[in-house]
């Protein structure tokens, strides 16, 4: 789960497009009959419909056994949403696409992995969003994670250090339509203060220590959901809330793997 990163450029930033003409596909058969050419599909065209269904199903299933860690039984709706409408296939290799909806991570490339849909969910869900959010997302990969804060979020902001696919990843967004969207090629623990504060921000890479400046990027009352190393070979996804007086509280979610945040910072 989580992200290779190398150091790259810091700078490199892409404008991408948003998909409010990508929920899933449209199931009444009379649009394509009146409008043929509106380029929507229908429910049997795509292959991948039933596959979503059941990878929502499965997440459910999973947060059901996880409760005791999660503190909750039942995921935010608007995050079941998006994760039901987001399309995980375009965000994989074609080689892989069999593999899309199965809740597992998936190398993409670059030494990489797209992290496992259960945890991209439960860290997005543990962020409690407020209306018209404002995110950032290290270590975007291929798009995934950002995809879906996008579905819920006014706007995401996604760091990519390896560059080819931080490229990749700003093309694949803006040809699936997501235009609320930008993405830079640079080393996330430095996080975007241009664009600060964030409602809520999510590292996919685990660090042995809270970065300083995506703590100072955060707004207060904000949360950061991230993979802290505790020990020798041992993870914890840790939330962290950020309150009105400055002050930081964390709390230990449940044992996770991701890859290790690097860069130029160490």
């Amino acid at each position: 789960m989580g992200y290779v990163v190398r150091s790259l450029s810091k700078r490199s930033t892409m404008r991408v497009r948003h998909p409010r003409t990508l929920a899933l596909c449209l199931v009444v058969s009379v649009i394509a009959v009146l409008a043929p050419d509106t380029g929507r599909c229908t429910e049997h065209e795509d292959p991948y419909a039933d596959a979503r269904r059941e990878l929502v199903r499965t997440i459910e299933e999973h947060v059901r056994q996880t409760s005791a860690y999660l503190g909750k039984s039942e995921l935010d709706p608007r995050v079941i949403a998006a994760m039901a409408t987001v399309p995980r296939h375009e965000f994989v290799p074609e080689t892989l696409r069999g593999l899309a909806y199965a809740d597992k991570p998936l190398p993409i490339g670059n030494n990489q992995t797209i992290s496992q849909p259960y945890i991209v969910a439960i860290m997005t869900d543990l962020l409690d969003l407020p209306p018209n959010c404002k995110v950032l997302d290290i270590g975007t990969g291929s798009g995934y994670q950002a995809a879906v804060l996008a579905e819920i979020c006014a706007s995401v902001y996604g760091i990519e250090i390896v560059e080819p696919l931080g490229t990749q990843a700003a093309k694949r967004l803006a040809r699936l339509g997501y235009d609320n969207v930008s993405v830079r090629i640079g080393d996330g623990f430095f996080g975007w203060p241009e664009e600060q504060p964030f409602d809520a921000i999510v590292v996919a890479a685990a660090t042995g220590e809270l970065p300083a400046p995506l703590v100072e990027q955060l707004r207060p009352g904000g949360r950061m959901i991230i993979p802290l190393r505790s020990g020798f070979a041992s993870e914890q996804l840790v939330l962290v809330e950020k309150h009105a007086d400055q002050s930081i509280t964390t709390r230990e979610i449940l044992p996770v793997l991701f890859v290790p945040l690097t860069g130029d910072h160490d």
